[in-house]
């Protein structure tokens, strides 16, 4: 206990102290900037800028289900006249084992679709066509202004 005592007491008067010192002594401190920061930041705000557009590039809509077959030749066809015919819209395709599919477009809404689920289900006589919720592809406007997401 006696150790307890010391201890406390010299623990409080070398803090009080050491009070007293940095009261009666001043610090200053000179900061000189780097023009090189200013170039480092304007780099920065591109890279986020550019980062932003990226993330904005994808969003929640609807693709349309075109095809799902295991005719690797009718697949070919189908999508041969999809490109000629839409050339402005895009066209998936890919293999699950043992079916070729095709998906086509990349739409905001159903009603963005609903015209081209009606061309394509007469060019392919009649054919059922399905909507599907999917992670679609966007394309930002050359005004894109990262700011406006936050």
């Amino acid at each position: 206990m006696k150790y307890f005592f010391t201890f406390f007491f010299s623990f409080i008067g070398l803090s009080t102290f050491a009070q007293n010192v940095d009261t009666v002594v001043e610090n200053k401190v000179v900061v000189h900037e780097d023009y090189r920061m200013d170039i480092l930041g304007r780099k920065e705000a591109e890279i986020n800028t550019e980062t932003l557009k990226a993330l904005a590039r994808i969003g929640r809509g609807y693709r349309l289900m075109i095809l799902n077959t295991n005719d690797r030749a009718y697949a070919m066809k189908v999508r041969g006249e999809l490109l000629q015919t839409f050339p402005d819209q895009k066209t998936y395709m890919w293999f699950a084992n043992p079916y070729i599919k095709i998906k086509f477009g990349n739409f905001l809404n159903k009603d963005d679709a609903d015209y081209y689920k009606n061309k394509i289900s007469k060019m392919l006589n009649g054919a059922t066509i399905y909507y599907l919720p999917e992670t679609i592809e966007l394309k930002p406007d050359k005004d894109f202004n990262p700011d406006a997401l936050n």
